[in-house]
């Protein structure tokens, strides 16, 4: 509840994101290197859905949800960058409170349904090598269509809880965000309502969502190590490895970085680390995602290099 003297105040209309204020000095330095960032993301991950849809070799399950995860990302680091550039570019740091709300609600919603959407990968991954005499009939075209559906309608359906919660609050300031992007928990500590209620109500809507979808995900993937390491030959667990250690390394990049961003959302002597953690997850991995499966990804090199050759001399 706000307090007397709360309730007395203006309520505020716009935020300040203060963002990268410690350095000043390289804004513009920082303004090239999100937009660099920001178009090979663009090109990597909307390469792969092209792919993906072209390349009749890659219409399987697995890189039907590879290309929703491109397109997945594609959304997610557009929530966040063209913002962050803008501000960089400017100077003006402010945004609106539904601008935010707005950019936390769609932000929110994506990274729901990307937890989902890896889940499901995982659970592709462990019917190809823990029951593959059952992977046709559970993974046929139906079946994937209604598990990618799932991930995006989940992902949004569960974050409009939590931005529902958040549009009911009151902000009569400060209007300062200390965060480059709408934040859960920095929104959450600028409301006029008791903060510590609604910090404790928000993390205990979304952290048993993520922890829930980790496990899963965890557990797929002991199944499929444990299925890998009783193979005989060591040719055959080399062979079998690889079909899902891309996939692994994303898991583990995205998940380590969330889990110890909003593990300790009160912890203000870890907050120049948590921003770097906050930057790797909503900005580098939607990078780095398309060169890890197609760097790694055999089926992939060889679609993209199809793909050049048509490009560059109209054949196959």
């Amino acid at each position: 509840m706000a307090t007397p003297e709360q309730g007395n105040q203006t309520s505020i209309t716009e935020f300040i994101l203060l963002g990268f204020r410690t350095l000043p000095e390289l804004q513009i330095l920082l303004f090239l290197l999100f937009l660099v960032i920001y178009i090979a993301t663009m090109a990597g991950n909307i390469l792969i859905m092209v792919l993906v849809v072209t390349d009749q070799h890659l219409h399987t399950p697995m890189y039907f949800f590879l290309g929703n995860l491109s397109c997945l990302e594609t959304c997610h680091t557009s929530t966040i960058l063209p913002r962050m550039l803008a501000s960089l570019l400017t100077g003006d740091r402010t945004i609106s409170v539904s601008g935010c709300i707005t950019q936390l609600y769609f932000f929110g919603s994506l990274a729901a349904t990307e937890c989902l959407l890896l889940s499901v990968m995982s659970y592709d991954r462990y019917l190809v090598i823990v029951k593959p005499l059952h992977y046709a009939a559970r993974m046929s075209g139906r079946s994937c269509f209604q598990l990618a559906a799932s991930s995006w309608v989940g992902g949004f359906l569960t974050n409009s809880i939590t931005a529902l919660l958040i549009s009911q609050l009151t902000f009569c300031g400060p209007n300062a965000i200390d965060h480059f992007f709408c934040d859960l928990i920095p929104l959450v500590k600028l409301s006029c309502n008791d903060p510590q209620l609604m910090e404790m109500l928000t993390v205990t809507f979304s952290f048993p969502f993520l922890l829930v979808i980790f496990l899963l995900t965890m557990m797929s993937y002991i199944c499929i190590i444990a299925t890998i390491l009783r193979i005989p030959s060591i040719t055959g667990r080399q062979k079998a490895f690889p079909t899902c250690s891309s996939h692994l390394i994303v898991v583990t990049i995205y998940y380590g970085t969330l889990l110890l961003v909003y593990m300790f959302p009160t912890a203000h002597t870890l907050r120049d680390c948590k921003t770097i953690l906050s930057v790797i997850y909503t900005v580098l991995t939607p990078l780095v995602n398309p060169l890890i499966y197609t760097l790694r990804n055999k089926e992939v090199k060889e679609a993209l290099r199809k793909a050049c050759r048509k490009f560059m001399f109209g054949q196959w």
